[in-house]
């Protein structure tokens, strides 16, 4: 088994580095996950043309978008998960795209024109650590109030007017 596992994590660049490679779409392996999913990096002004590329390769499910604050003042993460969905298939092709933003100006373009599940999800990271998700139809707040301050899931966040239980004795 450690074998394996080390041949597996040896091998950076998957197949569909290798397509998008080869029709000269700019991204960056970064490696497998556990269970073999492709990862790869991509660059906020390339994601679009990424996207739709990915869809033209038949990532026509997409099955998760989150996104996660890197470090205390450092980047910000958009993270996709894409499944390839087709009749009879159970080993689905899977890939995971990361896009890593500046905290002080995080914008990607918003795939909802392509994949309309990608909606809630944006709206989601967008509330909880302020990536502007460029084009996205209503992107507005979707669990914190409109009057809400700041970027409650930002590791460098404090929250407004909190004081400590021991305070208030």
């Amino acid at each position: 088994m450690l074998n394996t596992y080390k041949k597996n994590t040896t091998q950076i660049q998957g197949r569909l580095s290798v397509w998008l490679a080869k029709h000269q779409l700019a991204h960056r392996p970064l490696g497998f996950d556990y269970q073999g999913v492709e990862i790869l990096q991509i660059r906020s002004e390339n994601w679009l043309s990424i996207a739709v590329a990915l869809y033209i390769y038949g990532f026509n499910y997409l099955r998760s978008q989150c996104a996660y604050d890197v470090a205390p003042g450092g980047l910000l993460a958009s993270v996709y998960h894409f499944t390839k969905i087709q009749d009879n298939a159970d080993q689905p092709e899977e890939i995971c795209i990361k896009i890593f933003v500046s905290r002080q100006n995080p914008k990607i373009p918003s795939i909802f024109w392509i994949w309309k599940s990608a909606d809630f999800q944006e709206r989601e990271s967008y509330d909880m650590l302020g990536i502007a998700y460029e084009n996205h139809p209503r992107l507005k707040r979707i669990l914190m109030p409109d009057t809400w301050i700041g970027w409650p899931l930002r590791k460098d966040y404090i929250v407004p007017d909190f004081y400590e239980l021991q305070d208030a004795y």
